[in-house]
């Protein structure tokens, strides 16, 4: 029998976890398993690469916030343009990681707040 060694160089899990953030769009659920992977793997992953898990945990957070508070002003209206807005701004986060990613670039600013 073979094993299987997982290179810690390899972005391959970061990449999944972006890939579940843009498939929650459709798929709610696959973003609360992309948030899982992202805090498994982060403790082991190079320097450059934890950067995109610290990324992609902050953008789950982030959007969920961003939601909560949409979904509450939807009762006023203007809740309904902060949903879009979280929407495109969870597809434009997870396409730029994906590009920094495949650099093989730590991500450039992985504490902030929009894109």
């Amino acid at each position: 029998m073979s094993e299987i060694q997982i290179n810690a160089e390899d972005p391959g899990s970061a990449k999944i976890v972006y890939i579940l953030y843009l498939t929650s769009v459709v798929f709610g659920i696959t973003s609360i398993i992309g948030l899982i992977m992202a805090y498994i793997n982060k403790s082991d992953a190079p320097e450059w690469l934890q950067s995109h898990y610290q990324f992609q945990i902050r953008t789950f957070w982030i959007g969920l916030l961003y939601a909560t508070i949409g979904a509450i002003l939807m009762l006023v209206l203007i809740g309904w343009a902060i949903l879009l807005f979280t929407l495109v701004w969870l597809i434009v986060r997870s396409i730029k990681g994906l590009q920094a990613l495949d650099r093989k670039e730590a991500h450039p600013n992985p504490t902030g707040w929009m894109f």
